[in-house]
């Protein structure tokens, strides 16, 4: 299906708007003044704006509490802040969802407060809402549905005389076309491809491109082609393979952002990225643009289909032992951050918004130094985006042994049967029939 119908209106207030107006709310929406604050958790506040973008777009609205950003820390150690916080019963009032390997957790261990009612109020064009619903009813709302596609440098593409992407690849032309770029830039120090040491980079694809595959079946023989061809790609030479990248800690902001890898396998969320460091010379300058992701075969390939790809949502929730006075305010902006307003706010940081309309993806574009072309607008507003984390009791326990297969398989401790037939024996052994 096509996720974000580029004919669709929207009747949304513009992001400058809604800042012209940021600092200036001693009111509360009936004109009174504010009473009091929200707590929302954010992380990296540097680096990653979204947070206070979302408050002060927010707070620009006069609401009866004011939302106010703490700041945890990145990566897994937020996970491991917050269910610290939240038994110590001091969490924020409204929380982030990174992902959703941890969502049953918190989910199920009654750390989320039902918004079924926020949820009835979204347009069906909202992406992973349904996520985000057990027994029935909705514990967390989508502010953003970031999706992986093919990131590709169009000057290195240029250079090689190789063609740049056109929408209709399967992996097998990504492989041809890293391996051709190799050969003619090579000698200048870059490879064709880069492929990050996360095990959803292969595993990811893997999980939402291969019909039939179930994360939770304990059966992962659909993810045999897809390591066989990393490890193929890596032994031509036309990417690092797995030990250079961890053991000299590549990042892939600097191989491609420095111009070492023409294409790069990667979600949505590095485009704000990009931006920001070719803006302030952290990154090279150059002419670049996405792509829809490598198809599976080419049922899904070229831009009068639907081409598959994968990645979690982002959403908010509500801590459950929030004040009852405060509670229709943090649904409020659940409501405002997974809206129009709070998508054209995130469209105009280069963020992927979970609601998205001709709009947002007209603000999206407009960005100085967002790419301009037809195919990366199509890459952004037309995939189906499956989860990475399947929501069940057993996903995080699954997810973190496979992380283990995926370090053995590309680090050559073990081949890629061994490494899955141990993945499979572990999974039944260790979770499924535990």
């Amino acid at each position: 299906m096509r996720r974000f119908p580029l004919m669709m209106a929207t009747a949304a207030v513009t992001f400058a708007l809604a800042l012209s107006s940021c600092g200036g709310g001693e009111s509360s929406g009936d004109g009174s003044e504010a009473t009091g604050t929200l707590t929302l958790a954010g992380w990296s506040l540097a680096s990653t704006p979204e947070f206070q973008t979302l408050a002060d777009a927010f707070n620009a609205t006069d609401p009866k509490y004011k939302v106010e950003v703490k700041e945890y820390q990145d990566g897994n150690n937020y996970d491991t802040q917050m269910v610290a916080d939240l038994a110590a019963g001091t969490a924020p009032d409204i929380y982030v969802q990174k992902n959703l390997k941890n969502f049953y957790t918190y989910q199920d261990g009654e750390q989320l407060l039902d918004v079924s009612d926020v949820a009835t109020e979204l347009s069906d064009e909202t992406g992973g809402l349904d996520a985000y619903e057990v027994d029935g009813k909705t514990w967390a709302i989508p502010y953003r549905q970031d999706a992986w596609v093919i990131f590709y440098n169009k000057d290195l593409f240029a250079k090689a005389g190789v063609a740049e992407p056109d929408g209709t690849w399967t992996w097998d032309d990504y492989v041809t076309a890293a391996e051709q770029l190799t050969a003619a830039l090579g000698a200048d120090g870059a490879q064709g491809a880069y492929q990050h040491s996360w095990q959803s980079v292969v595993q990811g694809f893997a999980l939402a491109q291969t019909p039939g595959a179930d994360l939770l079946s304990g059966d992962f023989s659909y993810l045999t082609p897809y390591y066989e061809r990393s490890l193929a790609l890596a032994d031509a030479g036309a990417m690092p393979d797995y030990g250079t990248v961890t053991t000299n800690k590549l990042t892939y902001q600097a191989q491609f952002g420095k111009q070492k890898a023409a294409l790069l396998p990667m979600g949505t969320w590095y485009i704000a990225t990009l931006i920001a460091q070719q803006a302030s010379g952290d990154a090279d300058a150059f002419e670049w643009g996405i792509a829809p992701a490598p198809q599976y075969d080419e049922s899904t390939t070229g831009t009068d289909n639907v081409p598959v790809t994968f990645a979690d949502p982002t959403g908010l929730g509500i801590n459950p032992a929030l004040d009852e006075d405060k509670v229709q305010t943090a649904k409020d902006f659940l409501a405002f951050a997974a809206g129009p307003d709070g998508a054209k706010a995130m469209a105009g940081i280069g963020i992927t918004p979970a609601l998205t309309s001709d709009d947002v993806v007209d603000t999206f574009f407009a960005t100085d130094g967002a790419p301009t072309d037809e195919l990366s607008k199509f890459a952004f507003s037309t995939h189906e985006v499956k989860p990475e984390n399947p929501v069940s009791e057993h996903t995080a326990a699954i997810q973190n042994l496979l992380n283990e297969t995926h370090s053995a398989i590309l680090s050559k401790s073990v081949t890629v049967d061994e490494g899955i037939a141990d993945a499979e024996q572990r999974a039944q052994d260790e979770v499924l029939n535990k």
